[in-house]
């Protein structure tokens, strides 16, 4: 689905497709973020096959924390492609994963302050919580928000998994909440769109699942 100009979603909806919601920045450069599965990778593939791209046209891959479900596919893009994440998380998902699928390694690591891709400007936001390394990625000229798994509408990313922790993810959410976002990007379920809508969403995880972590 389009999003916006210039931003298409591909969101996951059957288990038997790729369980993480993939997005496809198409401008000068193509950038897609969080890939997904490897084996579960056509969903993404016929989704750019019907905008006329490839997997060998993306330019660069953006993942948004380690956890195969995001980042596993990028071996399934074109040699070319760029890839990139934070480098804790990197660090992380090596030491706790890298006997159980080979981790990619990144042509550079995100890292906090602006990232320029193209004629495109973003924000890298360190949001430790689901996992350590874990990063947003805001796009200020669309006020959009990539969460990967720290929020979703109506819920948080999980804290239980190695390395989690509830603390760093209420501090995260705080401060992404403080952005001026009109579209909130989830890794999983639907997309929040509208500035009211965002906040509402903020208000609601506040009010509910900050008294659990």
């Amino acid at each position: 689905m389009q999003v916006f100009d210039g931003l298409h979603a591909f969101i996951w909806k059957v288990s038997t497709q790729n369980n993480c919601n993939t997005y496809l920045i198409d401008d000068d450069l193509k950038i897609i973020i969080d890939p997904g599965h490897k084996h579960l990778f056509e969903h993404v593939r016929k989704s750019l096959t019907a905008l006329n791209t490839s997997p060998d046209g993306i330019d660069l891959a953006i993942v948004t924390h380690g956890h195969p479900d995001h980042m596993e596919a990028v071996e399934g893009l074109g040699k070319e492609t760029l890839f990139a994440m934070s480098e804790e998380e990197h660090r992380f998902i090596s030491d706790i994963a890298g006997q159980y699928f080979k981790i990619p390694e990144p042509a550079f690591f995100l890292r906090e302050g602006d990232l320029n891709v193209g004629r495109q400007r973003f924000e890298v936001i360190a949001t430790p919580g689901h996992s350590p390394g874990s990063i947003c990625l805001y796009w200020p000229l669309k006020k959009a928000l990539f969460t990967g798994d720290l929020i979703f509408r109506d819920g948080i990313g999980r804290t239980d998994l190695p390395g989690g922790s509830g603390g760093m993810l209420k501090e995260s959410v705080k401060r992404i909440s403080e952005l001026d976002i009109d579209y909130l990007l989830c890794g999983h379920g639907e997309i929040v769109a509208g500035k009211k809508e965002v906040q509402a969403n903020f208000q609601k995880i506040k009010s509910y699942w900050f008294d659990y972590l």
